[in-house]
């Protein structure tokens, strides 16, 4: 069965570059605009991988990762890997995310195999 991966940016075209790049490696993609719509799509839903941007409306992914991370509400997202796809490259924001739990930080633009085998080691 196909692993399921939330990509959550608020630019339409990087949502579809990372779905194109991963439907075509096998996974199904749940897209979500920011934090609050990923919070909502999450309900009923299982997700087995997060690819998340930092700078969005509403809700940021900082926030986003805080919130599965140690809300009781959506712990059995607790250990469930999680990417942060940006264009932030600044060590006092690598860090912060590292301590909220981000299993790996990519910067965009990206490269699709980079970004396909870090979901494939992420997911064994």
């Amino acid at each position: 069965m196909a692993k399921t991966v939330m990509i959550i940016d608020d630019a339409q075209s990087m949502r579809q570059v990372v779905s194109l790049s991963l439907h075509d490696a096998g996974y199904t993609i749940i897209e979500a605009g920011d934090g609050v719509d990923a919070l909502q799509k999450l309900k009923g839903t299982v997700v087995d991988m997060f690819i998340c941007d930092v700078n969005m409306p509403n809700m940021d992914g900082m926030t986003f990762l805080k919130t599965v991370r140690s809300d009781a509400e959506y712990g059995d997202y607790k250990f469930t890997p999680f990417i942060m796809l940006t264009t932030e490259i600044g060590e006092d924001i690598k860090k912060k995310g590292k301590e909220l739990g981000a299993n790996a930080w990519i910067v965009k633009p990206f490269k699709p195999d980079q970004l396909v085998d870090a979901v494939k080691k992420l997911m064994k």
